[in-house]
């Protein structure tokens, strides 16, 4: 059996309890929670009992000494302190995992990991985008004996939206508004290129649903280099409903809130309410060719709102927390590389659906995804 872990894990936002309470109703790990909110610390403690500690994560000393005797630790904060921690991590001993979107903290993670010693991991992007449509898309990329394009398309989204933005904040609103701000990797005609965000718009419907999609920024994670010189097209696109990237863009081209991004945050978390009540959509398709024929395999899965150990969660933490735990999980089983740096590609799709933490992605409703003809019969092997 797999040796009791000591997970300490910074952040107890949405995310953060999510993954404390994932944790510790598994009964194999001994949860240490942090954060710099004695409220946000009560209120975890009150309804899943892991031992906390204030923590303010920008300082290192403190972070150390929340880290020390550690085995992993978990970064359940915004992006711009990750390589902070990560660095404490390194220095301690412990293996790290994060949940960001943002490439240049995941370059920065990534540096750190240079250093990491043997047995020690630094795993960025475990969550829904970057995270689990990762795994999915390279998985759906081995039935290939060569690729054309990978599409992969996420989205969070209310079940009800009643407002003229059909949204309602699900996360981080820091992180989605780096999402729609931040440039945007993808490859072209086998070329890395950066899109810009909020453009290349399309629509498509799924079991009768109509929706947009659009160019945002970090899903890819790090398959831009991983498929480097294997695939025609590759890209990523958040998923809403129509009319939404409209109106975000009017917001941040027009009125030039991407200027403004601190104002913007305001704007948003005054003006648009959060919601349990949501819905996530995952969706990838891959081309390409398999004993000479011309092939596309898709996958699309619905996860709805529900709750984690009878707490009210909505579906956006139910996919990322139980994501982040799925990995940390095959870390401790010893079904992950065993030192450096990890990719989400490193995870095999068959593992994490297996694991009890992947269970919300396994059991997810299948939808019934679109298939396109490709104009282009004079692309051959």
């Amino acid at each position: 059996m797999p040796e009791r872990k000591k997970i300490g894990i910074l952040g107890a936002g949405k995310i953060g309890r999510a993954i404390a309470r994932l944790l510790h109703h598994s009964d194999d790990y001994d949860v240490l929670v942090g954060d710099v909110s004695q409220v946000a610390l009560d209120s975890l403690a009150a309804v899943t009992p892991v031992a906390t500690k204030l923590v303010e994560v920008s300082d290192s000393e403190q972070v150390k000494a929340f880290s020390e005797g550690l085995d992993a630790v978990v970064s359940a904060c915004s992006f711009d302190v990750n390589e902070g921690i990560a660095r404490v991590a390194l220095e301690v001993g412990a293996s790290y995992f994060d949940l960001t979107e943002d490439v240049a903290t995941t370059a920065a993670v990534r540096s750190v990991a240079e250093q990491a010693a043997d047995g020690q991991i630094f795993m960025p992007q475990c969550g829904l985008a970057p995270g689990f449509i990762g795994i999915l898309a390279y998985d759906l990329c081995q039935h290939f004996d060569k690729l054309d394009r990978v599409k992969m398309r996420v989205g969070a989204l209310p079940l009800y939206p009643d407002n003229m933005l059909k949204y309602n904040l699900t996360w981080s609103t820091d992180g989605l508004i780096n999402e729609y701000c931040n440039p945007c990797e993808a490859i072209r005609e086998g070329i890395q290129v950066q899109l810009q965000p909020l453009e290349g718009l399309e629509q498509f419907a799924l079991d009768g649903v109509d929706y947009e999609a659009f160019n945002t920024s970090g899903g890819l994670g790090t398959l831009c280099e991983t498929l480097a010189g294997e695939v025609h097209e590759l890209d990523y696109k958040t998923v809403r409903y129509v009319g939404h990237r409209y109106l975000m863009s009017f917001l941040l081209s027009g009125l030039r809130f991407h200027n403004q991004r601190g104002l913007l945050k305001e704007l948003l978390e005054a003006s648009v309410p959060c919601t349990h009540q949501d819905v996530v959509l995952v969706f990838s398709t891959v081309t390409g060719w398999k004993n000479g024929e011309y092939k596309q395999l898709s996958d699309a899965r619905k996860v709805y709102h529900g709750d984690i150990h009878g707490i009210e969660a909505s579906s956006i933490q139910i996919t990322t927390a139980t994501s982040l735990c799925a990995v940390v999980d095959l870390w401790r089983d010893g079904k992950l590389p065993k030192s450096g740096f990890v990719r989400q590609e490193d995870v095999r799709l068959p593992d994490f659906l297996k694991n009890r933490f992947g269970a919300p992605y396994a059991s997810a409703t299948q939808v019934r995804a679109p298939i396109a003809s490709d104009p282009r019969p004079e692309l051959q092997p």
